[in-house]
């Protein structure tokens, strides 16, 4: 990430944090559908040079213009810079929309009512909608949603931040079965080898394990029975 300033010093730091603070720990207790404590992402990160617009697929209960916002906030939650992809890439906007539907779906009206309040605080404090705004007013929309000065929000801005964050943190670091981590770039950027069932004499000799890049789903042990074992999503 580039750091030609003072300014930007901070930002990479607060990347590096989160990569330490999700951990493999984190990282396995994504893709197993556990939820991630919420580890502190400050919203202000260095912008994104080049950044690979997410493939975009049907949705399952957000609308187009929520996706478009939320696409937008995870993008600057955890931003594609040279350390590597980033939640946009790694779908993490899709794994929400589909867990919306179902583990998650008890949050499903703290995302309208917040998102909602997210449009409106950003038309009033920057004149546009969040999706259109640039990025560095986004990331000041956000700072000021994680501080709890923006308004308009229920119960508070902050809380929906840090629920939008922990959702985006699982979809980002999930095993890939859950809508998430597309391409593994999630597993790749905390260098999360994979599940393995066994690690032979070879492997523990090396310095770094071969990574092994599949579901943990794909595993025989986790076989889907048909069509109705989904692990809480539709494969």
């Amino acid at each position: 990430m580039p750091s030609a300033t003072n300014d930007d010093a901070p930002r990479d730091v607060s990347r590096r944090n989160l990569f330490k603070q999700v951990g493999l720990a984190g990282a396995a207790a994504a893709f197993s559908g556990t939820t991630v404590a919420p580890a502190v992402v400050p919203a202000a990160a260095q912008s994104p040079a080049t950044a690979t617009a997410p493939r975009r697929e049907a949705l399952e209960t957000l609308t187009a213009a929520e996706a478009d916002m939320l696409e937008a906030i995870v993008a600057r939650l955890i931003p594609t810079d040279e350390t590597g992809p980033g939640a946009a890439e790694a779908r993490a906007a899709h794994y929400i929309d589909r867990a919306l539907v179902g583990p998650l779906r008890a949050s499903r009206p703290a995302y309208a009512a917040g998102l909602a309040a997210l449009d409106a605080y950003s038309h009033t404090s920057k004149g546009a909608t969040f999706a259109r705004l640039s990025a560095k007013d986004q990331d000041a929309v956000l700072s000021d949603m994680e501080k709890n000065v923006a308004t308009g929000f229920k119960p508070n801005s902050s809380a929906f931040f840090n629920l939008v964050r922990t959702h985006t943190i699982e979809g980002t670091f999930c095993d890939p079965y859950y809508g998430g981590n597309a391409n593994f770039v999630g597993w790749d950027l905390i260098g999360y080898p994979g599940l393995r069932m066994t690690v032979g004499p070879e492997e523990q000799r090396m310095s770094a394990t071969k990574a092994v890049r599949k579901s943990a789903y794909e595993e025989a042990m986790f076989a889907l029975k048909g069509k109705g074992g989904d692990h809480g999503h539709r494969p």
